[in-house]
């Protein structure tokens, strides 16, 4: 007699059964699909090609959410964006050839970032494979050695039964600190190819801890605790790792005052006592720490933008953390660290002393003033209006993405982030087009919080396309376009270098009706009414676009003095 118990069948004999019995017509793209899902992706980004077609019909029979963009390079940004916000890789779905090229620039920005994307694209028949060349659509001698210079690590796939480990060995490098976008690029014939291989399960990538050695901890430690006028430059490492909270334990145990760089806005409160924001490209700011007898860099390289553009020259000694290697004393000399930020300022925090030193408000508030004072003699009320006028509209949890333009290049020294993981910008690479799409990946990550993308008119040319996408998926973006007619910052540029601009100037559209064509309310606003226009369009639920006619000017340097 047969009982109901005895056809319950345990977890072990389930999984073992549908291994033996794979439902019929899978095929190597299903692998790929069900490798995502296995990993925990929820959401992908991309763009259909003909080789990459079996993958998005996989993906059609998926429970995987698909955001399509308009452009390849767009979508990478968005991907970009939604690898910042949620700490997850995400997947980036391209095409053989001109598709998988025009996603490098946007790679690139990943890679100088450190965000996790997961760029899988189809590659040419395997019989294609090898550098001869056969004349297929889209062939390339080498897809992989375009993109070996950019992502951390290229896998390439040639049969199906790779494709499982191939993705999970490419997910567990782009969140292994640093994070960073990786490529793996598999053939058509192996991606429409029936399989009978079992459905994938139980797939293991967990990125490695990248932790600090003890005996230089303990050193950085000691020299902290003993220092006359230590300092602390926080970079982007610090946001990346979550580790805001510990660095403000940190600076406080030790009286220390802190600036953070472009990459690493929020890291640090904007009105803490001991904050000297991120007035990196000012000389008073980089007098102060050339003064500290110990510095600690947490989570920067030091590059161009962090140093004054290599200006900066400190007379102490520097103790560096940087979970990238090559990074790594790479523009002056210190005691570096290998590790993740939030373990190291842990390991830090367990060992270091605490010092106090009732001066160290004092004299960031002699900082600030000479820095404010500078500005303020320049006559550059607009700008700072301006800025003012789009934080008192932002909400202050609300993330944004600012293109290259000159009211980012304001907000990188002078805007109040507010919290960490709130400002983005396209500072690692310096490309243009990055916002808009950007702050879609962002709205699809977090659709529970408005998102401002800011760009010149002349970065918004790179991304009008994406209004569409923004239409389709109804993403909360609002999209603040400051239109001067051109390139503004080139056209300083050059008449500062040459005497006389050239090739700047791009008569452009009329925003708010380009921007209604594609069912997108637009709004053109003035620097006396952005703020409350600014405010109504982020309350508003869905896409929108303001418009902001003006000329702004930058801030005189001071690493040419």
């Amino acid at each position: 007699m047969t009982h109901d118990h005895d056809l319950v069948l345990s977890p072990t004999e389930t999984q073992t059964r549908a291994a033996l019995c794979p439902p019929p017509g899978r095929t190597g793209s299903d692998l790929v699909v069900e490798t995502l899902a296995g990993l925990g992706a929820t959401t992908v980004f991309g763009l259909p090609g003909q080789h990459a077609l079996g993958v998005f019909d996989a993906l059609g029979r998926s429970g995987l959410r698909y955001l399509g963009l308009r452009v390849e390079n767009n979508a990478g940004f968005a991907a970009d964006a939604y690898g910042r916000i949620t700490g997850e890789a995400a997947p980036l779905l391209l095409s053989t050839g001109p598709g998988a090229l025009t996603a490098l620039a946007a790679l690139q920005e990943a890679r100088a970032a450190a965000a996790p994307v997961l760029a899988i694209s189809s590659q040419v028949p395997t019989a294609g494979l090898g550098g001869g060349r056969h004349g297929y659509l889209h062939e390339l001698p080498d897809q992989a050695a375009s993109f070996r210079g950019v992502v951390k690590s290229v896998h390439t796939v040639r049969a199906q039964s790779q494709i499982p480990s191939a993705i999970a060995e490419a997910w567990r490098s782009a969140l292994t600190a640093p994070h960073g976008p990786v490529w793996v690029e598999i053939p058509e014939d192996v991606l429409r190819a029936e399989t009978t291989l079992p459905e994938v399960t139980g797939l293991d990538a967990t990125p490695e801890e990248l932790v600090p050695r003890v005996e230089l901890t303990a050193v950085a430690a000691d020299l902290l605790t003993r220092a006359e006028r230590p300092a602390i430059i926080a970079g982007g490492g610090v946001v990346r790792a979550d580790a805001a909270g510990k660095l403000r334990q940190l600076a406080e145990r030790l009286d220390a005052p802190v600036v953070t760089t472009f990459g690493g806005k929020g890291a640090f409160p904007w009105t803490h006592p001991l904050s000297l924001g991120s007035w990196l490209e000012d000389r008073h700011t980089t007098d102060f720490l050339e003064d500290a007898d110990v510095l600690l860099v947490v989570g920067s390289g030091l590059g161009e933008l962090s140093s004054n553009y290599h200006t900066f020259r400190p007379r102490g000694r520097v103790v560096q953390i940087e979970a990238d290697l090559g990074k790594l004393e790479s523009n002056h000399p210190a005691l570096g660290i290998h590790a993740d930020a939030r373990l190291a300022l842990q390991a830090l925090l367990e060992t270091a002393g605490e010092r106090t030193d009732p001066t160290a408000p004092e004299r960031v508030r002699a900082v600030l003033d000479r820095v404010h004072a500078r500005i303020a003699a320049q006559q550059l009320t607009l700008e700072q209006d301006v800025l003012a006028a789009v934080r008192r509209a932002l909400p202050a949890a609300a993330p944004s993405f600012w293109d290259m333009t000159i009211l980012t290049y304001w907000a990188w020294s002078a805007f109040d982030a507010k919290a960490p993981g709130t400002m983005h910008s396209a500072q690692g690479a310096g490309g243009l087009g990055y916002a808009f799409p950007a702050a879609l990946g962002a709205a699809a990550a977090d659709p529970t919080r408005p998102v401002l993308a800011v760009s010149g008119d002349g970065g918004a040319l790179y991304s009008v396309a994406e209004l569409a996408t923004a239409r389709q998926y109804d993403l909360d973006v609002t999209w603040l376009i400051v239109d001067d007619g051109g390139y503004g910052i080139l056209r300083g540029y050059m008449t500062d270098a040459f005497g006389a601009p050239t090739a700047t100037d791009l008569p452009g559209p009329d925003w708010v009706a380009l921007a209604e064509s594609f069912g997108v309310p637009g709004l053109r606003t003035s620097p006396g009414t952005l703020a409350a226009d600014l405010g109504k369009a982020l309350a508003t639920p869905g896409p929108s676009v303001v418009v902001l006619p003006a000329a702004l000017r930058m801030f005189a340097p001071t690493h040419l003095e």
